[in-house]
Parts: structure tokens; C-alpha cells; sequence
């Protein structure tokens, strides 16, 4: 399935960044989700943070010196940028690295593993991306991991279809109603999502949540909160924004005045 690209809470004041992103093969495409660049240009200029509400999947992120999966990230994402480099990721569909990995996605929450302890020292291979353009990266690795990545088991592909669920259904607010629309109990889709996607359910609904609210902002839609807590599932008003602020730092309406003069 393809999304817009979403989770990117702030434009760099200055400087450059760029972002693009790549479609695996067919046959990679129940694992990967897409490939994704992003490069920057801050040469002369102060470094700059970049902040992001990441999503529930893991990421093989290569950039100079450094190559590493990283597991889902359950706060915001703050890395800061300086000088002039760049990252090239694989962006895994949710339950498709539990194989790889080889043990409980929720060992990796908030964390890294090098990408040489998963695949050994042909993984030194992955870091050619970088001298590459897009699609030929995107085919370089693509090369790489068609040759090394597990078929993808039935509880991975039920736990991409569940995540997939939660992430377009807006009417879908609880634990619960997710449980039922797959014949399961509340503690086996629990089991599910802490071994094949790294965080529970309900932090998978809350996430896609705070992301549509994101999204409704930088788009200047809201009207009233109460509205768009309404609209989301919340129980009020106050239970929005306290979600909202815990995940990205202000609330909703610190945030909307900030998006609404950030640089286009």
C-alpha cells in the first residue's frame, strides 16, 4: 500500500533538505515498505534539528561510517543535522522483520542492531547505496536483500494486515473493536504486536491518531479541537492534547501557530 509521507513535524529553517522515496520490487513488497533518502546542505549555516512522529516499522538506516536497523522508535525523533551528508533507509513493512532479526521485535523498541551482526560483513555491501542515485540504490539494495530475507511467515503477514487496519480506519478507537475484526482476544493480539511489530496495539492506535492530527494542522484544517478530538476517538478535548503534547513536545495550538509560519 502506498501513504503519503507523513511524521515530519518541522521544515529546516535554512539550508537545503531534500527527500525522496523508492517502491521495492513486487517481489519484496509484502517486506519492504519503500526505500527513502533524505539529503542535506547546511555548509556555513548553524546545525539544525530535524524532529519526526516515527511509525510502527523497523528501518535499515545507512549513512557515512555508519550502518544499523533500528527498531520502533516510541517517542518523537530528534536527530540533529550539520555540514552537508546524507541517509538512505529501508523502510520495513510492520511484522515483516521479526524473521531477520530473529527474536521478539520488542528486544529492538528503542534501540539499533548493526547491520553487520544481522547479515555478517556482506552487509558492508548496503553502504555502495550512497554513491549511488535513487533508483540505482534502491535496486542495489533491493539485490542484496532479495538474496537474504526470510519468506515472510503467516503472524507477520497478520500483523502488517492488523497494522494496516489501524492505521486507515479512523473509526477504529480501542483495543478491543481491533481484536474482534480479527476473531481474536485482546491478550493474543497483545502477544502478536509485542513479537512481530516491537509495541503494543494501542500504542499502534494512538501513533496513527497523533499522526492524522499532525497531518489535519499542517494542512491548516482544524477549526476546534474539541471537534478533531472528537473526530479521532478521544474522550475529550483534554485527553487529545495531553496525548498530542507528551508526543510532540506542545499543544496542538502551539503547534498549529508554528506550522503556520514555517517556510514553505
Amino acid at each position: 500500500m502506498s501513504r503519503e509521507v507523513r511524521g515530519v513535524l518541522h521544515r529546516l529553517p535554512a539550508g537545503e533538505f531534500a527527500h525522496s522515496r523508492m517502491a521495492p520490487p513486487p517481489e519484496l513488497a509484502d517486506r519492504i515498505e519503500h526505500f527513502w533518502r533524505v539529503r542535506w546542505n547546511l555548509e556555513g549555516l548553524a546545525p539544525q534539528v530535524q524532529e519526526t512522529l516515527p511509525h510502527p516499522n523497523v528501518h535499515i538506516v545507512i549513512e557515512p561510517g555508519s550502518s544499523a536497523a533500528w527498531g520502533v522508535h516510541t517517542a518523537r525523533w530528534t536527530r540533529e543535522l550539520s555540514g552537508r551528508s546524507q541517509a538512505f533507509g529501508i523502510k520495513f513493512r510492520p511484522g515483516a522483520f521479526r524473521g531477520v532479526l530473529g527474536r521478539p521485535l520488542s528486544e529492538l523498541a528503542d534501540r539499533s542492531v548493526p547491520t553487520a551482526d544481522i547479515f555478517g560483513a556482506v552487509a558492508l555491501v548496503l553502504n555502495e547505496v550512497l554513491e549511488c542515485e535513487d533508483e540505482q540504490a534502491a535496486e542495489l539494495a533491493s539485490d542484496f536483500l532479495r538474496a537474504r530475507l526470510p519468506e515472510l511467515d503467516a503472524p507477520g503477514l497478520l500483523a502488517g494486515r492488523i497494522v494496516d487496519s489501524a492505521a486507515e480506519d479512523l473509526e477504529l478507537h480501542s483495543v478491543d473493536a481491533l481484536a474482534r475484526r480479527f476473531d481474536m482476544t485482546p491478550r493474543t493480539l497483545q502477544r502478536l504486536f509485542q513479537e512481530h511489530v516491537g509495541v503494543g496495539p494501542k500504542w499502534v492506535i494512538k501513533r496513527y491518531r497523533i499522526h492524522e492530527a499532525v497531518a489535519r494542522v499542517q494542512a491548516g484544517q482544524p477549526a476546534s479541537w474539541a471537534a478533531l478530538a472528537q473526530d479521532l476517538g478521544y474522550f475529550d478535548q483534554a485527553h487529545f492534547i495531553a496525548d498530542f503534547r507528551r508526543l510532540i513536545g506542545e499543544t496542538p495550538g502551539d503547534y498549529a501557530r508554528r506550522a503556520s509560519h514555517a517556510p514553505s
